[in-house]
């Protein structure tokens, strides 16, 4: 999992789309940094050798989204399925409603127990979701965001930071499947693509 936990929720109070555009400009930087650094990158030997940098979407205003932010009360932690047989604690947390192109939408934001525990990571959530380009231009097994717990009712959820989970890239790794609920019936063009060799 990305190991910089960025915060892709701000208050709507001083926010810009260009602000927003800037944040993903940096993310996706940092991101390339990373990737390019053998001490941290998920790669493979043989990819990182002739590793540039991954593939992304041009940067879109569209994914740059407000989002409702709701509290779930009284949610039972579940085991979630992984890319492996390891099945870490979760709990949702709550719930983010949207609009695209007038339509709307809504993702399940959950909680990893063992994580929370952990310092530094107490108000760290998982975003995950997959949509109508995966298995197409971006990763088949769906992407995610990462967010703190909001302290408003009305957040920015910015899809330009959207990345692949590690076992896109090395099978070595056990990642989380996307839950059901957070499949979108739409194409979400932004953030990073599918991995090519």
């Amino acid at each position: 999992m990305y190991k910089y936990f960025v915060v892709v929720l701000f208050s709507i109070f001083g926010f810009s789309q260009e602000s927003q555009v800037q944040l993903a400009e940096d993310f996706q930087k940092q991101l390339n940094t990373e990737f390019k650094d053998s001490l941290h990158s998920p790669l493979l030997e043989e990819d990182l050798a002739h590793f540039d940098a991954l593939d992304f979407y041009p940067i879109s205003e569209k994914f740059i989204v407000e989002a409702t932010f709701v509290r779930t009360k009284k949610e039972k932690a579940f085991q979630m399925k992984t890319s492996t047989t390891r099945t870490p604690m979760y709990k949702k947390y709550g719930e983010l409603h949207f609009e695209i192109d007038g339509k709307p939408f809504k993702l399940n934001v959950y909680q990893n127990i063992e994580l929370s525990k952990k310092p530094g990571f107490k108000d760290y959530l998982f975003l995950p979701f997959s949509d109508q380009t995966n298995g197409n231009e971006t990763y088949i097994g769906g992407r995610y965001l990462d967010m703190r717990m909001p302290k408003t009712k009305t957040v920015i959820i910015n899809f330009n930071k959207a990345y692949n989970p590690y076992c896109a890239y090395n099978y070595k790794y056990s990642c989380p499947i996307v839950p059901l609920e957070n499949d979108l019936d739409i194409e979400i063009k932004a953030g990073v693509k599918k991995f090519h060799d």
